[in-house]
Formats: structure tokens, sequence, C-alpha cells
């Protein structure tokens, strides 16, 4: 579909949003002519507020004429004397595609890129350019692939779907902001009704007599109705709006294949997708690691440890290149599938340039350390930036797992508590283990039926698990309120622990070892505390 079929699509896709308030307007109008022909004076009176309360949302979405601004969001704006390479980049990709590149470039600090457009008279005449480039992605793309990118962004610019945003957008707006007044209006309707029901059952109660129960159903329902019929005519215009954004994809991705080459833009299509999963592994795993201590990374870490991350787990990601994702495509998904797009461009003649710009797309950037820091700046929130820096992430990592340690609450804890009647500590759970009371506190734990219903040993198979894992974290925690306990931090497995003497002996004969036997010597058929006491600091051994 050309760019003058989809202006048009877009146009009445609107216009109809405003015949259909039209003719929700005639019909409210038809209706208070009907009751003023035939009605008396009450009940003209009633449909009149009715019919006009009705119509003021309605009037009111008609009247936005303004399409809203979006902000630019967190970031970096960077002139062309910050970073002229990258700049120099845009220009020339803007001009390979045909059209007049971005005025304004912000670095965000996702993984994505993306171009926005502020046109005049609903797209009929350009405005201001932006393009939005995350720096994760440059972390992880080469130059290659981000000349596709950038290749296929300026796509959308030549094919005028920016501009043509801003219909689609208003209307969009339009519609939701009256469906949101209409039940607005309605759960007032209801909040009023209900706390008059309830002033009458209080005034009832205070008679002695029995309260009614609150009943509020049908109350708002002609609201609720009025939103459904535009809720009906939102759907069909998401879906009618949406396919056509996807066929602009397919298109912005033939412009990055002309301009970038085939295959950078199909290894930048299965990279991308992996990039973004591996990014929300690294701010969960590792980014946001020290926030239960109230500690940030070392300046520059909190984005730049995401390229450590990549590479350290380089071998992992090869198969998450190849195996992309196969998910349908839904009526409301403003992209296609990435398999499809891949397939597409796989399936153009070879264009020889498969050794192109092979660098990283980090080192266009003048200061990519610079840059790093500045970024954190831009995104992080305020609180976040007060918090102090580790040194390193050992530090931030000993500093976090002594902060959870610190605060552990495992099903042990609470049905310790809930036996004795006092806090839940070590040296309570090892006296009541000596006594010989240690199965009557695991019937305190949250059982299911099946272990509830079971006795003697089946009973202590069910529990032995949940005593393990907890016990063992009880015997860390003991170890960390007196600062003896060290993790081993790494980017490409889980972090191990480490206590006083641990090294790098095997498993079968280290000190790890030694405190798993310890562990299941305590919590056997016939428990013995001997091992796990030698193990632990002596103020524990003995309290």
């Amino acid at each position: 579909m050309g760019a003058t079929l989809r202006a048009l699509r877009a146009l009445v896709l609107l216009l109809g949003f405003y015949l259909l308030s039209l003719v929700l307007l005639a019909a409210l109008i038809g209706v208070d002519v009907l009751v003023f022909s035939w009605g008396h004076g009450p009940l003209i009176a009633k449909v009149g507020f009715v019919t006009v309360l009705l119509a003021i949302p309605v009037v009111r979405g008609m009247l936005m004429l303004r399409t809203p601004k979006g902000e630019d969001g967190p970031g970096i704006p960077v002139t062309e004397a910050d970073e002229p390479r990258l700049w120099a980049l845009v220009r020339e990709l803007a001009a390979a595609a045909g059209t007049r590149g971005p005025d304004r470039i912000l670095l965000t600090g996702e993984v994505n890129a993306a171009v926005s457009e502020d046109p005049r008279l609903l797209g009929l005449f350009a405005g201001p350019r932006r393009l939005y480039l995350g720096v994760p992605l440059l972390t992880g793309l080469t130059e290659a692939q981000l000349r596709s990118v950038l290749a296929h962004e300026f796509g959308h610019f030549t094919g005028g779907d920016t501009r043509l945003s801003a219909l689609v957008v208003r209307g969009r707006v339009q519609i939701g902001r009256v469906i949101g007044q209409f039940h607005a209006k309605a759960d007032d309707k209801v909040a009023a009704d209900r706390a008059r029901q309830e002033r009458a059952s209080a005034k009832r109660v205070a008679k002695g007599k029995k309260a009614k129960q609150v009943d509020t159903t049908g109350v708002g329902a002609t609201y609720r109705t009025m939103a459904k019929i535009y809720t009906a005519y939102g759907k069909f215009y998401l879906r009618a709006s949406l396919s056509t954004a996807r066929g602009q994809e397919f298109a912005a991705d033939l412009t990055a294949a002309r301009i970038a080459g085939r295959d950078a833009t199909a290894s930048a299509l299965r990279e991308i997708p992996v990039l973004s999963a591996s990014h929300d592994f690294y701010l969960e795993s590792y980014a946001t690691l020290g926030l239960q201590a109230r500690l940030l990374p070392p300046r520059g870490e909190f984005f730049g440890g995401f390229g450590r991350l990549l590479t350290a787990r380089e071998l992992e990601l090869v198969n998450l290149r190849t195996e992309l994702p196969e998910e349908p495509a839904g009526p409301y998904d403003s992209h296609p599938p990435i398999a499809e797009r891949v397939r597409r461009i796989e399936a153009l003649p070879a264009d020889g340039r498969a050794d192109e710009a092979k660098g990283a797309a980090l080192a266009l950037l003048t200061d990519p350390a610079r840059t790093l820091a500045a970024l954190e700046d831009a995104v992080l929130a305020d609180e976040l930036l007060r918090y102090p820096r580790a040194a390193g992430w050992e530090e931030l990592l000993d500093a976090s797992m002594a902060a959870g340690l610190s605060t552990a609450q495992t099903p042990l804890h609470r049905a310790l508590a809930g036996y004795t009647g006092q806090p839940a500590t070590l040296s309570a759970l090892l006296e009541v283990i000596d006594d010989g009371r240690l199965w009557r506190v695991a019937e305190q734990l949250p059982l299911s039926e099946e272990a509830a219903a079971a006795k003697g040993r089946a009973f202590r198979e069910f529990v032995r698990p949940v005593l393990r894992r907890s016990l063992r974290t009880m015997v860390l925690a003991e170890f960390s309120s007196r600062s003896l306990l060290h993790w081993e931090f790494s980017w490409t497995h889980p972090a191990s622990v480490r206590l006083p003497g641990w090294g790098s002996e095997t498993e079968d004969d280290g000190p790890e070892a030694a405190l798993e036997e310890a562990v299941e010597a305590a919590l056997a058929d016939h428990p013995d505390t001997t091992r796990l006491r030698a193990l632990l600091p002596p103020a524990t051994q003995h309290a």
C-alpha cells in the first residue's frame, strides 16, 4: 500500500470516529425529541438531563483538536560537536534512504532505536525529527548491524510513516479519552450509589433494624454501554491501523537491506531479540544487584557491565540467535514476528556484502566510558543516584547477599518462632534439634495435604528438603552477620559462597562438602549437630 493510500486510510479511520460520535449525538437528540413529543414534564426533564450527561464526553472527545506531543523521555541529547562520527553516519544513511535526517539525536538506556516526527496539520507538512538510539543496542551490535538498524528507521521517514502517525495517534487518543470518560462517569455513579446505600444501612442499624446488603448492579449501565460502543470501534481502529504498521515494517526492512546489505540486516534482526532478553536479565541479576543494600555498581558500570556480560556469555547466545521465536502475529501487534522478517530478508539474493564494518558500534562514540557514566545521571532516578558506589562487582555482590541474608525469613524461621514463641535464631534451632524436637517444629511448616497426612519416616522425607534449604540459609546468615562470608562473583554462572578457609578444593573434600554433610547430619532421622557446631563461629557453638 502506497503512502497516499495509507494516508487516505488513516484519514478515513479518524473520520469514522467523528461519524460515530455524530451518529450517537443524533440518537441522543432523537430520544429527547421523542420524549418531548410523548412524555410529560418530570420524564422530559429526567431524560434530557441524562442525554446531556452522555453527550458531554462525546463532544469533549470530538473537540480535542491537537494531537498530544510525546516527550523525549530520559536520555542524553548529543550534538554533532559531541559525537561527530555518529552524526556523520546518521546523515550518510539518511541520504542513502533518500530522506531528511533527524534534527536531534537522543541516546537512551534501552535496547531500542526509534524515530519520531512532529508534523504540522495532521501530517500534511513535515516537522522536526528525532532519533532515539539505545546505548545498550550500540554495546551489542556491530557497526554494520547498526547501519541496518538506522537504515530501517530512516525507511519509516521515506515512507511517510512518521508523518502519518499523527493521524493514527490522534484517533487512538481521542477514542481512548472518550472511553475513559464514560468509565469514569460510571465509576462515579457506582460510588455515589454505594455511599447512599451505606448511609441508609447505617440508619437502619441505628434504629435496631437489619442492614440491607449493598447492591450496585446495573448502576452506571448507560455509561458503560456507551463505552462499549466506542471500545468496539477502538478495536476495529487498532486492528486496521496496526495491520498497516506491520506492512510498514516489512518495507523498512527492505530499505535496510538495500542500504546496509542483506546479511547485516538479517543478523541485526536476529541479534536484537537476543540483546533485549540479555539486557533484561542483566538489569535484574547484575545492574540492580545492590539495591537491597542501597548500593550501586561502580561509576559507569550500571550500563557498562552489559558489555562484559555479552562477552562472557558469547557461547550461550549463539543458540538464541539461530532459534528465533515463531510466535504468531496477533491482530494488535504493531510488528510482524521476527522470524518472518528474517526469512524475508534471507530470501533476498546475495549482495556480496558479508564482511563489512564488523567493529563494535559502541566505538562510534567519542568517549564510550564518559557516555555510559552520563547515561546513568540521565536515566536513573534521583533517589538511586544518591546511593553510594561499590568499589567493584565483588563488593556489590557481598553487600547484596549480606543484606538478603540479614532479612531472610525462611519457612523454618517462621515454624521455629511459632513453636518456641521466641525469635528464630540458629542457636535456638540447634538446641531444639539436640532436644529431639525438630520434627515437632517441622509440623509448623506450610504442608501439602499429603505431607500433613504422612507419619514417621514418610513425614520426615516430605519436610527434609525445606529444612535443608532453610538450615543452610540460617548457617550462611550466621557467618554473614559476623562478616565471615564471601561470595565469588561471575559473569557466566550464579554466585558461589566461600566460607572461612574455603579455597579451590574439590567439592568432594572441600569445606563446602563439609557444610553439606553437617547439615545432613543435623537433619537425619537421628540428628547430630556436632559437625555443624564445629563449623560455626565460636559464639554460636557455645550459645
